[in-house]
Order: structure tokens, then C-alpha cells, then sequence
């Protein structure tokens, strides 16, 4: 309310005021009114509209000012109906309106902030997932910004709370859940059902113990796993449909018959090897190759790249949101490959075999 406001302006805590709330009401009434956009008469029924609204009420006083105290801003935007319908109308008809609200009201929980990072901005772009769940136990390090969407300026700072802040600077009307010490084995259960059922989980964890018991309670609760690993320029992408198929083995069969207890008590190069076991040595770029044998060498950890990083978002997000309108989508693997369609002569005969033998050297000795 208006006091609110006036207390918090006074009170030293604001530094900028943003309010370009006519230009957001034009943009809504042009939306609205289509068919005298690119006519002579807009402009004047555009003043009479905004005369109306002004008259029941000062400009400042409709809508809802929001306040983001980690930037010293407070923004004037419209309400939530409204404010969606300016967001996502250039999503028209790519997205449908009814697609669009059951994309909007989907639950949506995400594990790992890296690629995850990627994923939940994707989603809420699109204006997708008004509920997201996230949860990791790590701060923004500076060898994390080669792939993840932000600053220096956030350095150190909690990913969940980082990504978050991302979250509500693009739309203020969202609902984050925070699970700041990454997920385990007493808060799954308040992940998955809590105060919101997720509709759909993201699985983008190291921990392999941890990837096991997020599809046991998958299972259990019936909810989707979709997961992109990145693979140099290439995303393998893996979705499995608990929600259609509880029988379902976990990871599609392709680890055996792992269990929680041997995958809890793997190192990081045990971990390294599993995935690459589960991502597959035939779908594992060369270069990625190369890298994997120098881990504890010339390299601390496996290779990421920021493009990659941003393709797998991209590709999480279209695939939630066919979920959650139960569209037609996989379940089992789709491997996104740039170098496949962009590279000349890749599927020659002399370049299959090439590969065929680098993989068979890397499995070898790997």
C-alpha cells in the first residue's frame, strides 16, 4: 500500500525507482486490442484508456511494486494476470494459451545449479513454472562462470540463493523454493511432495548415491526425471517416465544393478567413470576423452562449457513443457549433436572409423 511504500523509499534502504508502468500498460492494451495497433487511431485510444484508469486511480497506486533488496530497487509492475499476458505474448501462438497456463502452474524441482542454472532461467522465459524447487549445497566459485549466466559480482554466494535472485528479477510473481544443503536422504520426501508435488524432477547432481534415490522416490511418487549431461559442444539428454511407466529400471537399465551403498562410497574419479559408463563410451566426444584420461593429471575435474550449458536448458525446457502438456515426448535418450550436423564429412566412413577406434582405445584404458 501506499504507506508501505513511502516508508520504504524513506528509510535509506532504495537506490533506484523503476517505473515504466504506462509504457507496460500500452503494451497490454495494444496486446488486447490487436486490430487498431497500426492504425492513426491508437494513440488516442490508447490516452483515453489510460484516462480512465487514471481516473479510478493514480498510476503508482495500480499494480504491485516490487522490492529487491540484494540490487537496492524497487520495481512498478502489473498484477500477475496481467503482467503474464504482456511477458508471454510474443510466445503466441508458438505457445497456446492453455499450454501456456499449464506450463505457468507446473511444479518443477531442480538438482544441481549448474547446467541447472541454464534450465530453471530457460523455463521462466519461456514463462514457464511459476513453482521451482532448487536445491545445491555449493557457492559460485569463479570456475563456475565459464557456464553459468552471471557475475563476478556473485561470487561466493549461494547458487540456490543466486539462481533464485535470477528467478524473481524475471518474474517477480514467482514461488522459489530453497534447499540450500543440496539434497539427501531426510529431505527428499519434502522435495518431492512438501507444500508443492512436483510435476516434473531435474536431475543435474554429481552424487550418484543421491541420483539412485531421487528415482527411487520418482518412482514411488510417479514423477518425471529429465537430465542433460553436457558432452564438449553436445548435450545426451535422458528422460525417464516414472509417470507413465512406475516399472521403469532406473537410468533405463544402463548402470545394472547398482545399489545406494555402492554408489555412496565412489570418489570423484569413480563418479567420473560411472557417468561416462552411463553416458556411454560411444557417445563421449574425443575431446572429451582426451580430458577425462588427464582428471588428477593436467586436469582437476571433467570439462563444461557455457554454450553446452545453454543448449541443454533450451532442451530441458521444451521438454517440460510437452510433459506437463501431455504432449508426445521420449522416454529413453536423445543425443544433441552440433558436431554431427555441422561438421563436414562427420558420418564418412573414414571419420566413423576413426572414432570407432579412438572409442575403443579411450574404453581400454579408461
Amino acid at each position: 500500500n501506499e504507506k508501505k511504500l513511502t516508508k520504504l523509499i524513506k528509510s535509506g534502504d532504495v537506490d533506484h525507482v523503476i517505473d515504466d508502468f504506462k509504457e507496460q500498460l500500452k503494451e497490454l492494451f495494444a496486446i488486447r486490442n490487436p486490430n487498431i495497433v497500426y492504425s492513426s487511431n491508437f494513440e488516442k485510444e490508447f490516452s483515453l484508456y489510460l484516462k480512465r484508469e487514471t481516473k479510478r486511480a493514480p498510476l503508482f497506486l495500480h499494480g504491485k511494486w516490487v522490492y529487491y533488496p540484494w540490487l537496492s530497487k524497487i520495481v512498478h509492475v502489473l498484477p500477475e494476470k496481467e503482467f503474464n499476458e504482456v511477458r508471454t505474448a510474443r510466445n503466441k501462438n508458438l505457445i497456446r494459451d492453455d499450454e501456456q497456463e499449464r506450463f505457468y502452474d507446473a511444479v518443477v524441482g531442480i538438482g544441481g545449479l549448474s547446467i541447472g542454472n541454464s534450465i530453471a532461467l530457460a523455463l521462466v522465459l519461456k514463462g514457464g513454472c511459476k513453482h521451482i524447487k532448487l536445491a545445491d549445497f555449493d557457492r559460485l566459485a569463479l570456475s563456475n562462470t565459464n557456464r553459468i549466466r552471471t557475475g563476478v559480482n556473485n561470487l561466493g554466494l549461494l547458487k540456490v540463493d543466486m539462481t533464485a535472485r535470477q528467478i524473481y528479477e524475471i518474474n517477480p510473481y514467482s514461488k522459489v523454493e530453497i534447499f540450500s544443503k543440496g539434497l539427501h536422504k531426510d529431505n527428499l520426501e519434502d522435495f518431492f511432495v512438501g507444500r508443492n508435488k512436483l510435476d516434473v524432477f531435474v536431475d543435474e547432481l554429481d552424487n550418484m548415491a543421491i541420483k539412485y534415490l531421487i528415482r527411487k522416490y520418482a518412482k514411488k511418487y510417479k514423477v518425471p526425471v529429465v537430465m542433460a549431461a553436457d558432452n564438449g559442444d553436445n548435450a545426451v539428454i535422458d528422460v525417464e517416465r516414472y509417470d507413465i511407466d512406475p516399472k521403469l529400471d532406473y537410468f533405463h537399465g544402463r548402470l545394472g544393478g547398482v545399489t545406494y551403498e555402492s554408489l555412496s562410497k565412489l570418489n570423484k574419479f569413480e563418479i567420473g567413470k560411472t557417468i561416462t559408463k552411463y553416458v556411454g563410451y560411444e557417445n563421449i566426444s574425443e575431446r572429451m576423452q582426451e580430458s577425462l584420461l588427464e582428471m588428477g593429471k593436467s586436469l582437476v575435474s571433467w570439462p563444461q562449457l557455457g554454450n553446452t550449458a545453454l543448449i541443454n536448458g533450451s532442451i530441458i525446457a521444451y521438454i517440460i513443457r510437452r510433459i506437463v502438456n501431455n504432449e508426445p515426448i521420449i522416454n529413453n535418450r536423445a543425443i544433441i549433436s552440433l558436431d554431427e550436423k555441422l561438421i563436414p564429412d562427420y558420418n564418412s566412413r573414414k571419420e566413423k572409423d576413426k572414432r570407432k577406434k579412438v572409442v575403443n582405445y579411450f574404453k581400454e584404458v579408461f
